[in-house]
């Protein structure tokens, strides 16, 4: 397969982006709202209309950054507002609104595994329609594996560090939550730093291979980078 242009890249990897950052937030906005606390629905955040999640840095300069960068797309949404104290029960349920987030994304990749299996059907019946979905599906499913995987990390304001907090005991809770202001500092950290780099990898492997078409995936995904 031809290296694929920027223009290109960015018509494959951009709705997987936009769609995986919008229905993780409007997961925790229902699953909240479900439990008690209708303040996502009252701000119009329950849709999968992506202008209310939009976030200036997380969903347009830096995707933009990373495109120009490293060839592929990688964001976020503006966080989505939870009152703890609304809850019913707001330990337990605030760790479930965390868990809706990554537990959407693995559903989407799913999705795109699944779209990925029809895409290979249609090949050399609908070439011209099967080959973008095909690379779009790849796409879908690996960024939504890395929002997956790193929104578990235990590190607050992630929502594993929100699950995290949530189940332990209340004082060491409260200590673990002291940690969220320099939450994505240490997040930067790490990543540069690339500590987390494998468990990432492991995980996102891990997750692929219980996908349908993991050997699809796994195949196409390095023609969605730049060469070298």
């Amino acid at each position: 397969m031809e290296e694929l242009t920027l223009v290109q890249r960015l018509a494959i990897w951009a709705l997987p982006l936009i769609f995986a950052v919008t229905v993780h937030e409007a997961a925790h906005g229902w699953v909240a709202d479900r439990l008690g606390d209708s303040t996502a629905r009252q701000m119009g955040r329950i849709t999968f209309n992506p202008i209310p999640h939009i976030d200036p840095i997380g969903t347009v300069l830096v995707p933009m950054l990373m495109l120009a960068f490293t060839g592929f797309l990688i964001g976020w949404a503006k966080p989505v507002p939870v009152m703890v104290e609304r809850l019913r029960s707001p330990r337990r349920d605030m760790a479930i609104v965390a868990a809706a987030g990554p537990g959407v994304n693995l559903f989407m990749a799913l999705i795109w595994s699944l779209l990925l299996l029809l895409a290979h059907s249609l090949v050399h019946s609908l070439h011209v329609v099967a080959i973008p979905l095909l690379l779009m599906s790849v796409a879908g499913v690996f960024i939504n594996l890395v929002l997956m995987a790193i929104n578990l990390l235990p590190i607050p304001p992630l929502d594993g560090g929100r699950i995290v907090t949530s189940l332990l005991p209340r004082e060491l809770s409260q200590v673990y939550a002291r940690i969220e202001p320099f939450g994505i500092i240490i997040l930067i950290f790490l990543l540069f730093t690339q500590v987390l780099v494998p468990v990432l990898q492991l995980v996102i492997s891990g997750a692929v291979l219980l996908l349908p078409g993991s050997e699809l995936v796994l195949g196409i995904l390095p023609a969605l980078f730049p060469a070298g």
